[in-house]
């Protein structure tokens, strides 16, 4: 007899040649030979590094007050060996109708403001618990105390908390903002001017799976101006996403954004609450 590769093959051919074997131990035999044979075939399929997803909520107005609202944005996230990436992206739109000098009612934008995130972290150590970031940040408001908002950090951050369920992580660095502030002068007419600082920025995020169907994560970035009378700026943001299939969830936002030092007229905290839908791809 030719030897076969498969171990229970061989021993499958013997039990058949020796009748007086019992034939229930051969039936397990046969049994075990395919279910091995099978499982050494199983090819399990690496993780895919990159995950994305893209989220888009709309609100329409008709009546007394006629207006459109959009907000959309993606998220993307790469990891591989110790490297770990992440891109933010969210768009807030808005158009009113609004009567003008000559009393003809017109479509105008009322709202617009993007923002744009990316970090990248290097893992360190032994535990592979702490690590190293980069961090940039641009935030673009047309009708805003600040025309935008940008920033740039390095430092050092750690996991300080993983389970099954949940993760915790926080960073600390330092870091240096550039912000162009909107301003007028006496005869209404509207300028800018730029203000910079040097910043000590600290971040937090924590993620928690309350079920297989529903996700928390609480965000939060403080950019803490060094120098007395500079504005820093801090900015929380906490949802929840529940699964309605494999691919689609339905995401609830709650947003703060507060500057220490705004303009005469302007507000110093902006809340934004959302309810959104979320495509994972």
């Amino acid at each position: 007899m030719l030897a076969s590769k498969y171990p229970f093959h061989n021993f499958l051919y013997m039990l058949i040649k020796r009748p007086k074997m019992n034939n229930k131990l051969a039936i397990v035999a046969l049994c075990g030979s395919l279910s091995l044979n099978a499982f050494a075939e199983e090819v399990v399929a690496p993780k895919d590094p990159l995950s994305m997803s893209a989220e888009l909520g709309a609100l329409f107005k008709t009546g007394d007050n006629e207006s459109t609202d959009l907000k959309a944005g993606f998220d993307l996230d790469h990891e591989l060996g110790l490297w770990r990436s992440t891109v933010r992206f969210d768009l807030l739109a808005s158009k009113a109708e609004i009567e003008d000098e000559e009393g003809v009612q017109r479509s105008q934008t009322t709202n617009q403001q993007w923002k744009i995130v990316g970090q990248t972290n290097y893992t360190i150590g032994a535990k592979k618990t702490n690590y190293v970031y980069g961090n940039v940040s641009h935030d673009d408001n047309r009708f805003g105390g600040f025309e935008t908002q940008s920033s740039i950090s390095a430092g050092w951050g750690r996991r300080w908390f993983e389970s099954k369920t949940g993760t915790f992580d926080a960073d600390i660095g330092p870091g240096y903002k550039k912000d162009v502030v909107r301003l007028a002068d006496e005869n209404g007419n509207e300028y800018t001017e730029n203000k910079s600082a040097f910043i000590i920025q600290a971040q937090a995020l924590y993620t928690r799976n309350l079920n297989e169907h529903v996700k928390f994560k609480q965000r939060f970035v403080a950019k803490y101006a060094t120098k007395s009378g500079e504005n820093s700026n801090y900015q929380a943001e906490s949802s929840i996403t529940t699964k309605l299939i494999s691919t689609l969830q339905l995401k609830v936002s709650f947003k703060v954004d507060h500057n220490t030092d705004v303009e005469e007229g302007k507000e110093n905290t902006n809340t934004q609450t959302a309810l959104t839908l979320v495509y994972s791809f």
